[in-house]
């Protein structure tokens, strides 16, 4: 009886079932495809472990390497090859000649030539679940024309086929060298490649069953291959209350009506210096008090001098680490993709159950993305909606370019996709910098329009009065007015 569509096999790899919807289909074939070194080999030995994992039998059909060196090169990234079956018929000059020409189809419809027997036994023998056959293209230069390797290729899966096996084959991509026309034979192609911003992986053809879309990505490690699938907000919910979150600081409450809300995205912007850390970490010592969890993601500094200058301002960082009220990640943008990222937020997430995401700060982040300015804004639409949907709140600290001047209220253009965006400026007023805060934009509720001194002291944050005894604020060069006048929306200027 053929399997269900609804059985999947695992292909070891955690990441990339997710992107198959579970797995491959069980007794069908897919190809493996990318340039050399992309880590298709690696990829067939996870999908073969796998199966001894489940009680399955392997067998690992070696066209091109040496075999000690294929063992070698696996048992370093942790793949015990004792318990899989190998057929060595990589190639030597005693086997391939430029006249052999194999096929290879069930036993009693050709006269076998020593290669096709040396196969057909070994998959007899062996009676494999699972077979990998590494690199298939290599049939292609022993066979004189493309209609001998396509007819010898399709006559090897048939057979496979009918061992009730379920097959794996791998295709170096090369100049010169098609494979395209390998395409109509397999069931599903999984395909290797690289982008600006690091390796990637995508499904194509995926028959009988729909995969995950989006721009997956995936990095060779020590322990193999590690897949991490494009974010897909619309996959994820989370129950919430929806309620006011408070930052601890009345003032701030005031300007917020309250303050921000749960499961809504903040953008805190302002130039270098000016606080935006500090205000940000204000909300989350407020929720270590309330007993949640928060995680910081630092893209622009490191944890040292985070937790240095938290100290400094009264912010109790270590008491709330050793907690487990806050969890601070330093991270190096150039090593890491955006979908890397996007699995690191995911397992803080659903895994450990962050309950604030704050991510410092964005110009940081962009550099996962490597110049590929179009995946900019999806990328962070996708990373917002999904602490949305989750029920999470994200704070996103955007540094803007001028220290005084011209106002902007975000350097990204993400400022849609925020439901709460929250500046601060420096200013110089006769001659002594000082700092502002006020709120530009809240969805849910009102929200106070004034502008207020900001400080940061030894004490903690400092909100005053609002300044109403100034215009200009937003240039960053205020002027004093006298306290009668007043604008034509009735606040002070």
């Amino acid at each position: 009886m053929a399997p269900s569509l609804s059985d999947r096999l695992s292909t070891g790899i955690a990441g990339l079932d997710e992107i198959l919807s579970g797995g491959l289909i069980p007794e069908r074939s897919y190809m493996i495809r990318g340039q050399a070194g992309s880590g298709k080999t690696i990829l067939s030995l996870h999908f073969l472990t796998a199966g001894l994992d489940a009680g399955e039998t392997g067998l690992f059909i070696n066209l091109e390497e040496d075999v000690s060196d294929l063992k070698a090169n696996a048992e370093s990234l942790g793949f015990d090859t004792s318990a899989i079956e190998v057929l060595d018929l990589s190639p030597s000059a005693d086997v391939f000649t430029d006249d052999q020409s194999y096929e290879v189809f069930a036993p009693e419809e050709v006269e076998r030539e020593p290669l096709t027997d040396e196969i057909v036994e070994g998959v007899t023998e062996t009676e494999p679940d699972r077979v990998v056959v590494d690199p298939l293209t290599q049939f292609r230069f022993l066979l004189s024309d493309d209609y001998q390797f396509r007819k010898q290729v399709v006559g090897f899966m048939r057979f496979l086929k009918g061992q009730n096996a379920t097959v794996m084959f791998t295709v170096q991509d090369t100049d010169g060298l098609p494979t395209d026309d390998l395409e109509f034979i397999t069931d599903g192609t999984i395909r290797l490649g690289a982008e600006d911003y690091g390796k990637t992986i995508d499904v194509p053809k995926f028959r009988g069953s729909s995969t995950q879309s989006g721009d997956h990505a995936y990095r060779v490690t020590d322990a193999g291959i590690e897949v991490y699938p494009a974010l897909q907000p619309g996959e994820h919910t989370g129950e919430y209350k929806f309620e006011q979150i408070s930052s601890g600081v009345p003032e701030v409450d005031e300007l917020l009506n309250g303050g921000i809300e749960r499961g809504t995205v903040s953008i805190v912007s302002g130039p270098t210096g000016v606080g935006k850390t500090t205000l940000s970490t204000q909300f989350m010592k407020e929720a270590a008090g309330r007993g949640e969890r928060s995680v910081i993601y630092l893209f622009e500094e490191t944890e040292e001098t985070f937790l240095t200058r938290s100290r400094a301002v009264n912010i109790p960082v270590d008491e709330m680490i050793e907690k487990g009220a806050l969890q601070v990640n330093e991270v190096e943008a150039l090593e890491r993709s955006p979908q890397e990222f996007a699995r690191m937020v995911r397992e803080e997430v659903e895994d450990r159950g962050a309950d604030i995401v704050m991510v410092d700060g964005i110009s940081g982040y962009r550099l996962t993305l490597r110049g590929a300015d179009g995946m900019m804004l999806q990328q962070m639409h996708a990373l917002g909606r999904y602490l949305k949907n989750m029920g999470v709140t994200g704070i996103f600290v955007d540094e803007t370019r001028n220290i005084t001047g011209e106002f902007q209220a975000t350097v990204e253009n993400i400022s849609y996709l925020a439901d709460n965006i929250i500046f601060l400026r420096h200013l110089e007023v006769q001659g002594e910098m000082r700092k502002a805060l006020g709120v530009l934009k809240k969805r849910t509720s009102d929200f106070e329009r004034t502008i207020r001194e900001f400080q940061i002291t030894r004490h903690g944050i400092k909100v005053g009065e609002p300044m109403s005894g100034m215009r200009g604020i937003l240039s960053g060069t205020p002027e004093l007015v006298d306290d009668g006048r007043r604008s034509d929306d009735g606040g002070r200027e």
